[in-house]
């Protein structure tokens, strides 16, 4: 069966911005490749040993997540100052790049409730309570947590720049942002009613959205999580969230493509909003199939850490053996000298000779616990070495 985009227009005549189209613009057979290969891969993804590691898997993918979309807002934490950010209490945070970040995982959080809820639909209240989490106690000059905006005489939004396609003036007008808003999400259900595929309308809220541009500030990030929790509220897994480090990663590809899938529309070029919406499937394949491997790599170092302890436990290996690798793997790697010089390592020989530090290592790297690189960097033998 054909995929069912082409019918699905709704035009809306504004007080002063004047006619402004939601259309879907994509045609069926370019992405219908696409959408199996994501399928498929999102299929193999939830068949891995997901319950053994999803802990850890949430964690990496919310820090990540946060970290991109925040960079891709001018946010200058590392993704390590991000980790520690999301980890504090709000009381602890300390500035606003923390606060940003901290606003961000309370975002995520609404959203998975949400996308968790059974019959839940989206609406002009989940994206306002959406943008009043993310841009909670940030200060600017005109935006209001959860209020739309309505530009008073004299003061223009503009959106994009002259190294992206250009500049582009969104509705000004309050009256005109909030009939818009409500339209994109009658327009939504409508795709919904039509089976239109998830993989096609969340992107297409996103574009839409960002077009409207509806509050003064935090439109990039409420996009992003509106399109996450389309996603996620079809039971595509983590993947919504990764999205974001993937429009980063490419994020003068996907500043440039709302300007030109905009101009395609205003030259009203067939399926205009196609390259849009298969930047993003491109995204998604990638994220499943990074997803996926690291799945595999976590389950990997579990099972190694697993048989470790059995070979410690069994006397297959002695303390100070053990000890070395829980190092190494807690390091991640570290040099031979770093080893040598650690003051937890010379602790563990205080009363022995060289001649059992290196029989402990030889005996470390001939059972594959440990590798060794041509640099004589060491790595635990469930990772590398890399």
């Amino acid at each position: 069966m054909p995929l069912p985009l082409q019918d699905q227009i709704l035009s809306i005549d504004t007080a002063r911005h004047g006619p402004f189209t939601f259309q879907i613009g994509v045609d069926g057979a370019d992405v219908e490749t696409m959408l199996l290969r994501i399928n498929d891969a999102q299929q193999r993804f939830r068949g891995s040993p997901l319950a053994q590691v999803a802990n850890q898997l949430e964690k990496e993918v919310v820090v990540s997540s946060i970290f991109g979309t925040n960079s891709i807002e001018g946010g200058t934490l590392t993704e390590e100052e991000t980790r520690q950010a999301v980890e504090l209490n709000p009381s602890q945070l300390q500035d606003t790049e923390q606060r940003r970040a901290h606003n961000l995982n309370q975002a995520y959080k609404l959203s998975q409730r949400a996308a968790n809820t059974p019959g839940w639909l989206l609406d002009v209240a989940f994206v306002r309570n959406i943008h009043a989490v993310i841009t909670d106690g940030l200060a600017d000059e005109y935006n209001q947590p959860g209020l739309l905006r309505d530009n008073a005489k004299g003061i223009v939004t503009h959106v994009g720049d002259q190294a992206h396609g250009g500049r582009y003036k969104p509705p000004q007008f309050g009256g005109d942002v909030a009939l818009l808003l409500e339209q994109l999400v009658h327009w939504h259900q409508q795709l919904v009613d039509a089976e239109v595929p998830v993989l096609i309308r969340a992107p297409l809220l996103h574009y839409y959205f960002e077009l409207i541009h509806p509050f003064w500030d935090g439109n990039g990030r409420v996009g992003r999580v509106l399109e996450a929790t389309l996603l996620q509220a079809e039971g595509y897994l983590y993947a919504p969230f990764a999205q974001a480090r993937y429009y980063f990663e490419h994020i003068d590809q996907y500043f440039s493509l709302f300007n030109h899938c905009r101009k395609q529309a205003e030259k009203q070029i067939d399926n205009p909003n196609s390259d849009f919406v298969q930047f993003f499937l491109a995204g998604m394949l990638s994220s499943i199939h990074k997803l996926h491997d690291r799945v595999n790599n976590l389950v990997n170092v579990l099972l190694f850490e697993n048989e470790l302890k059995r070979r410690h436990d069994e006397k297959e290996i002695n303390s100070r053996q053990y000890a070395i690798v829980s190092q190494i793997m807690q390091a991640g790697t570290m040099s031979l000298s770093e080893l040598r010089r650690a003051p937890w390592y010379l602790a563990l020989y205080t009363r022995l000779t060289d001649k059992t530090k290196q029989r402990d290592l030889a005996q470390l790297k001939t059972e594959g616990l440990i590798n060794q690189d041509k640099d004589n960097r060491l790595w635990p033998g469930c990772i590398g070495p890399v």
